[in-house]
């Protein structure tokens, strides 16, 4: 077991500890100040580009406007770093430039946002004035905690915000006139892009279908695909992953939706043991290293679960049965994967292309001409990949 990284710190002649815990991949911090509703927002980001992370014990609503603040420096940075950023675009030579520029930004970004840290009890309260109720949301993040712990207030609010989408749920798709919302757990990728659910709502099941109606569900997360394929009739859905929060998520919205006669939940890597007449996979888009725990769903290092998907699929489809394959060639108008990488894995693992269906992607990125990858988000179709063993 992981022995838990300590910090302390000093206040008042004394020295104070408590555990560290950070789901967003940031080192405990070396250097920390105590500080309080007297700071400046100009003295707080002076002191988080040095690198001193600043422990706050005042107010928690002054907390927050004092991380607000940060967040408008960091997003409107000095004519200084302005000019060093035109500088550094005018060197860019391809989108593959753009995207390691924007994930080097992204990165500075966040170090400087979780230099503003909270210190919470065991039983996840705590002592500021104004403190909101953050027990349940925390113990939801974090379960139970046998000591007090720090975490950034950046990571906080992440984990208040992940509370209010899990109480209120994502809407999917509507049966009966009633809607079907799926329910996101902390650390589990919410089905927001609801363009690739459409396309296996209308994509047509294949023919093995009629004589056994069996589907894997590969990766499931928050169990959304599985609910989509039980929703359409499949008798048995057998969806896996390896993500203990994601086996919570999916097991929790599929009992809410009274799917679990259909349903069955499996903890193991990529594929189950048997053969399906449909196998459905929608894996981390970008072959990327995820920075944290949370950019495992974004990010797939060297396309590792795409090509296991691939490479393994025709020993579980049973005869005339398809796998359907969920992908944005986002990473191919980054320079990250190549169409004829992709076909080359296809091709390689003995299968082939029935068809194709594509859409657009409809979220707000997709049309922001300030975002730093708007020229290949414009570019970018998601689709859903046939495929049938040679």
């Amino acid at each position: 077991m992981t022995q838990p990284v300590i910090l302390q710190w000093e206040d008042d002649g004394q020295t104070h500890s408590a555990k560290w815990h950070s789901e967003n991949g940031i080192a405990p911090h070396k250097k920390i100040q105590i500080v309080d509703d007297t700071l400046t927002a100009d003295v707080a980001y002076r002191l988080a580009c040095e690198g001193t992370a600043m422990l706050y014990k005042g107010d928690f609503q002054n907390a927050r406007q004092l991380l607000q603040a940060l967040v408008r420096r960091v997003d409107k940075p000095s004519k200084k770093s302005a000019r060093a950023d035109r500088v550094a675009k005018d060197k860019v030579k391809s989108p593959l430039d753009t995207f390691n520029l924007h994930r080097l930004a992204q990165s500075q970004r966040a170090r400087i946002l979780g230099m503003i840290l909270m210190q919470v009890n065991a039983d996840h309260s705590i002592s500021l004035r104004r403190a909101p109720d953050v027990a349940r949301a925390c113990s939801e993040a974090y379960g139970e905690q046998a000591a007090p712990y720090v975490i950034s207030l950046r990571e906080l609010l992440g984990v208040i915000s992940a509370h209010e989408w899990r109480k209120t749920g994502v809407q999917v798709l509507t049966r009966d006139d009633e809607e079907v919302r799926i329910h996101p757990h902390y650390g589990v990728f919410s089905p927001v892009r609801s363009e690739y659910i459409d396309l296996v709502l209308k994509a047509p099941l294949p023919a093995a279908m009629k004589q056994s109606s069996i589907a894997f569900d590969i990766g499931t997360g928050t169990g959304v695909l599985a609910v989509v394929l039980a929703l359409r009739g499949i008798q048995k859905i057998v969806a896996t992953d390896l993500n203990d929060r994601a086996i919570t998520c999916a097991k929790e919205n599929i009992d809410r939706l009274e799917l679990h006669s259909q349903i069955e939940i499996c903890k193991v890597n990529l594929f189950p043991e048997g053969k399906a007449a449909l196998i459905v996979c929608n894996p981390p888009w970008l072959p990327a290293r995820p920075s944290s725990l949370l950019e495992h769903a974004v990010y797939d290092p060297e396309s590792q679960m795409l090509k296991g998907f691939l490479s393994n699929l025709k020993h579980h489809l049973l005869e005339s049965g398809e796998g359907w394959l969920i992908l944005s060639d986002l990473a191919e108008h980054l320079g990250l994967r190549t169409r004829a990488e992709l076909l080359h894995w296809i091709e390689e693992a003995g299968l082939k292309v029935i068809a194709r269906l594509d859409t657009k992607p409809t979220h707000q990125k997709a049309f922001d001409k300030e975002d730093a990858l708007h020229v290949a988000r414009s570019k970018e179709v998601t689709s859903l990949w046939r495929l049938a063993s040679k």
